[in-house]
């Protein structure tokens, strides 16, 4: 009843309303700071307008995050010329950036603490998304990443079969310093030995991270 199949169909999501629920009570101090200084640090909206990404079996979903970069981020680095060379550097990279000018002053401090990850209680709300599970990625990033590392894809279609997660075992395991190889096989262990306990052990390992910053880029 606490792991594989009979967790993932029977408690789980009881379990995600629930510890959902009580987090965005516990976390509205936080959040409600976070709110006002973002409106106060640069124009624009507090959420990010982020692309989809993909969750459980392909299906694509609208990801809340607090907005930690500059208006139309996503879109600049794509079609903006100026960000040609950080594209590239982006992709090689496994969709990360140690060094990003997108980023704003206060979009530093939150996304080293998770803070702009916040909103995405809403997603496990909705049903989008669990508390602890794979990563979400970006359409893509997956498509490219696994022209990058074709023996992935089988891991893929695996971190597939459930919904992505807020925290996850590669997120308390190096964040974003692993790239996508690693990152994927961690997801697919993850997914492999599903349990009540290992999701618990994940959820307390999550703030020491968060407080940490480690690995956060």
């Amino acid at each position: 009843m606490f792991e594989g199949e009979n967790y993932r169909k029977y408690l789980k999501r009881p379990l995600d309303i629930i510890f959902a629920l009580i987090l965005l009570v516990v976390f509205s101090p936080i959040y409600i700071l976070a709110m006002i200084v973002i409106k106060l640090d640069s124009p624009g909206p507090v959420l990010a307008d982020v692309p989809e990404r993909v969750g459980e079996c392909g299906r694509k979903f609208k990801m809340f995050k607090f907005r930690s970069m500059i208006v139309n981020a996503h879109y600049l680095l794509r079609t903006d010329p100026r960000f040609q060379t950080l594209f590239q550097e982006y992709k090689k990279g496994s969709y990360k950036l140690k060094k990003d000018p997108r980023v704003t002053k206060c979009g530093r401090f939150i996304r080293k603490h998770s803070i702009d990850e916040i909103p995405q209680l809403i997603n496990v709300l909705k049903g989008d998304m669990s508390l602890v599970g794979p990563r979400a990625y970006y359409p893509d990033e997956l498509e490219n990443q696994q022209q990058k590392y074709p023996y992935t894809k089988q891991l893929v279609a695996n971190v597939l079969s459930v919904k992505p997660g807020i925290t996850g075992l590669w997120q308390v395991n190096g964040r974003s310093e692993i790239h996508f190889d690693k990152r994927i096989a961690i997801d697919a262990k993850y997914v492999d030995n599903i349990s009540l306990w290992g999701d618990l052990g994940i959820i307390l390992k999550t703030p020491l991270v968060m407080v940490s910053g480690k690995g956060a880029i």
